[in-house]
């Protein structure tokens, strides 16, 4: 079979993450994967023994898919109601799930993905492609649509960016349980001092509700703000708001699914952590953008 033929099964999980990287959705990474492996079987058998390096052929074509669905779907967040996140990746420790090879990679947690969002889709681009197969600028290019020069000026910009606010590394597997299960138990007890101890001071929580579900539509940032918002919710919701609390992989982290009770939303929660405090909770709400 041509798929056994080009190793493509190989690729999928690094296709898919390029790809998700770029979106920050599965579907449009999935669909872009699925046209690049049509688009390789299209070739004339001359034309596919041109290509000398599958891998880099696929990713390139899944970048120029991703940058248009990237460029139009800024257009569509800018009308999007309260913060926009990218789709959470859960996953279990089934070897077969191709999401299981995909958030193995650092750049995939849910916290380096929102670092992504403050770049242009140009940037964006370019940075993963770069990072993803250190192509040479002037490919980088081609995808674009403009010169090596402007494409590693894109790349550079991109770096500068991230590198300015980074997204903490991953914590060790031991400390996301410690801090999950004292999260879990400090906010089952309206415990403000252990809530308080644990936030970072400069933590911050953001909701994506696309404004379907009750959810603050402003990034809180601080943990005075947090834990504030977190016993209000608390106070209004009573004993439903932790009810079906479960830990979950989010994006290759411990996070946490809500299945929802009373009027209390379904949800998936990464969490991220430096040093034992919770720099950041990402919460998805919105239900186009949560597993069935």
């Amino acid at each position: 079979m041509l798929t056994d033929e080009l190793g493509f099964e190989q690729h999928r999980a690094h296709l898919l993450r390029v790809g998700y990287r770029i979106t920050g959705s599965v579907v449009d990474a999935e669909d872009a994967v699925q046209e690049a492996w049509l688009r390789i079987a299209a070739l004339t058998d001359a034309a596919r023994a041109e290509v000398r390096d599958v891998r880099a052929w696929l990713s390139t074509v899944v970048g120029r898919i991703c940058l248009d669905r990237l460029r139009s779907a800024t257009a569509r967040r800018e009308r999007y109601v309260g913060p926009w996140l990218p789709e959470p990746l859960v996953t279990s420790d089934d070897a077969d799930d191709p999401l299981t090879a995909v958030v193995r990679d650092e750049g995939v947690r849910m916290a380096a993905m929102v670092v992504l969002e403050r770049l242009s889709p140009p940037q964006r681009v370019a940075l993963v492609l770069h990072e993803a197969l250190d192509l040479p600028y002037a490919e980088i290019g081609d995808v674009l649509g403009c010169s090596a020069a402007a494409a590693r000026q894109h790349a550079a910009r991109a770096r500068r960016i991230v590198e300015a606010d980074p997204a903490p590394p991953r914590a060790s597997s031991a400390e996301q349980e410690e801090v999950l299960a004292r999260f879990a138990a400090a906010v089952a007890n309206a415990d403000t001092a252990a809530l308080l101890e644990l936030m970072h001071p400069d933590a911050v929580w953001l909701n994506d509700s696309d404004g379907r579900t009750k959810a603050a539509r402003q990034p809180v940032v601080g943990a005075d703000k947090v834990v504030r918002l977190m016993l209000g919710l608390l106070e209004m919701y009573g004993s439903d708001m932790t009810a079906g609390w479960e830990p979950v992989l989010v994006n290759g982290e411990l996070g946490i699914r809500s299945a929802g009770a009373g009027e209390v939303p379904r949800s998936i929660a990464a969490i991220a952590m430096e040093g034992g405090r919770i720099t950041g909770i990402y919460q998805v709400l919105n239900p186009a953008k949560l597993p069935t």
